[in-house]
């Protein structure tokens, strides 16, 4: 009988260890074996009642302390996790800003991440997304600055004068008179002020000093490249010659027809002269005065001088300001978004009119709409496609996210429904326009809403000072997201990472539609989408990584997207990051 209480006390001994967290079959397995060993060496000791109860104390004082050391060892492992997390989202250094801690979390969010750890049909428990934390780029800076300063270049005599207009809208003309700067430097010429596009889709009649600080383009460059306000009075009787360069033109040019080499030559490439140093300078030199009919996507991605990259960043950082009158509005709409003390989110929602009409997207759209979409699309001649399936271009994650597609996939990130969200777009097209978006998300916010009338009078004409607005919203807001990858997309990002890899979400528009519509048919929960759209943007949140060279320049990853390597250089080696195995682009 005796033994048998005691084997019945091992059991239940082993389920209070279990109940207390400890690992209950090993510790219940050395409590049984040591119990049994007893029994069977000193039968007539432990038959003794004394022996048994101190037997018994000696056994809950042995658990008692293993307990204690557990939780100890527990505590002080959660200290030294929180210590080491505080350090390494304490943010970046140097010239970079701070990256921010987790501001905001809600209940909701809470519920859904741990919804999704505790799901039986996620076998790896998801790690929780930290809203508003940015990337950790602490290992990054801007390396923009020139290397060795060569002040002959001042008192060589100028080989002419490069005339442009910068073609396409805001972002497009901002990457693209970067590139001229790089393009006068390279000619050895002296670069007027450039003027805009007026016939784009916005028709904004807006010229240079109505957006940019042009005083400033002038003495941030004024050590590298001779820029002008205008062209001498005594150069007037000049017809300037107009051109239009090399698209994506690299250190040599492939097809100067001007030379006659021999093109099937193996070496035929790097034969070449340099492009702009000599075959459009010679052009320069002999008619004085070019004019550039076109100025965006002029320099390749990659393939470019370590200098002439710098001065791109140079001019798209630090030359192209936006005037006075638009960075003060723009920092005062900041302000207003941030007057609750919370953090906010840019939307760059490309669910308009003409980007639907130039992809040929029409899901959710009534038919009248799509109708008037392909019109559009029939009637601009310079969009070359006109008959697309709009089926299989959304299939493809070629269309930019509809307004409820967008709130579904924030809910899933972790966004709370009082995220301040800011529109960075124009007019949403659709019968219901904003309205998916803003079930979810109230606090919806565009400079309409957030300025007076009075304070928007002087910008309402002018679409490419509204757009100026919303970049300066964007490259300050706490989180970017984009839902089509445009031009302002692009130049937002590149931004963003320049200033210290700012969180900027990159939907993976092919998957989450897929993810989505699993979603709406039923064959997904809620906890289950929800964890796989956080696992399939975990390394989407805008951490460094280099750009590297693809089969096309169409193709690869945009400069001005990212601008690493090139103008963001890492600390431990304070060399530009070249690895293959990092590339995305």
């Amino acid at each position: 009988m005796t033994r048998r209480r005691l084997l019945e006390y091992d059991h239940e001994d082993a389920a209070k260890l279990a109940a207390a967290g400890i690992f209950i079959d090993g510790d219940a397995k050395r409590v049984a074996s040591f119990r049994r060993h007893v029994h069977r060496h000193f039968p007539d000791i432990v038959r003794r009642p004394g022996c048994y109860v101190i037997g018994c104390l000696l056994l809950l004082a042995f658990s008692s302390i293993s307990l204690f050391v557990k939780f100890t060892l527990l505590n002080s492992f959660d200290e030294m996790r929180f210590m080491h997390n505080d350090k390494k989202t304490g943010g970046p250094s140097g010239n970079f800003i701070p990256g921010q801690k987790l501001l905001y979390q809600s209940n909701t969010a809470l519920a859904q991440a741990s919804s999704a750890r505790t799901n039986p049909h996620n076998p790896v428990p998801p790690k929780f997304l930290e809203t508003w934390e940015h990337p950790d780029s602490e290992n990054y800076y801007k390396c923009i600055n020139v290397t060795k300063k060569d002040e002959s270049w001042i008192d060589i005599e100028t080989n002419g004068y490069l005339l442009a207009r910068a073609n396409g809208g805001l972002n497009q003309m901002k990457t693209g008179i970067s590139d001229l700067v790089a393009i006068a430097k390279l000619m050895n010429a002296t670069l007027v002020l450039p003027s805009l596009d007026h016939r784009s889709f916005w028709t904004d009649t807006s010229e240079f000093k109505d957006i940019f600080n042009w005083k400033n383009f002038i003495q941030v460059l004024r050590d590298e490249v001779h820029v002008i306000e205008s062209l001498p009075l005594e150069l007037s009787h000049i017809k300037p010659f107009e051109t239009a360069p090399v698209s994506w033109s690299k250190v040599f040019a492939a097809h100067i027809h001007s030379f006659t080499l021999f093109p099937s030559h193996s070496k035929w490439k790097y034969m070449q002269p340099r492009y702009y140093r000599v075959h459009m300078a010679s052009l320069l030199k002999q008619h004085k005065i070019l004019h550039l009919t076109h100025t965006d996507s002029r320099l390749a991605n990659n393939g470019v001088a370590e200098s002439t990259q710098k001065l791109r960043c140079r001019a798209m950082y630090r030359a192209l300001t936006f005037n006075t009158k638009i960075e003060q509005f723009g920092n005062k709409l900041v302000a207003r978004l941030r007057s609750d003390g919370k953090p906010y989110l840019a939307l760059h929602l490309r669910y308009e009119k003409d980007m639907l009409a130039f992809t040929g997207c029409s899901h959710s759209l009534t038919e009248a709409e799509d109708e008037e979409l392909t019109t559009l699309r029939f009637n601009v001649r310079h969009w070359k496609v006109k008959d697309i399936n709009s089926t299989q271009q959304r299939l493809l994650g070629e269309c930019p996210m509809t307004p409820r597609e967008v709130a579904i996939f924030l809910q899933a990130m972790g966004y709370p429904s009082d995220t301040n969200i800011y529109i960075v777009a124009g007019n949403i097209y659709s019968e219901s326009g904003i309205k998916p978006l803003k079930v979810k998300y109230p606090n919806i916010f565009t400079h309409s809403s957030l300025a007076t009338e009075e304070e928007l009078e002087p910008f309402k004409q002018y679409q490419n000072q509204l757009a100026a607005l919303d970049y300066l919203v964007a490259v300050e807001s706490d989180v970017f997201v984009y839902t089509y990858d445009g031009n302002m997309a692009k130049a937002v990002q590149g931004h963003r990472r320049f200033e210290g890899f700012r969180k900027t979400i990159s939907p993976d528009r092919t998957n989450l539609v897929d993810l989505i519509d699993r979603l709406d048919a039923g064959a997904l929960s809620w906890e289950e989408y929800s964890y796989k759209v956080m696992e399939l943007h975990k390394e989407r949140m805008g951490s460094p990584y280099p750009r590297c060279p693809g089969k096309s320049s169409k193709l690869e990853e945009n400069f001005y997207a990212n601008p690493y390597p090139g103008c963001i250089c890492r600390k431990s080696d304070g060399k530009k990051h070249s690895s293959k195995k990092e590339c995305r682009g």
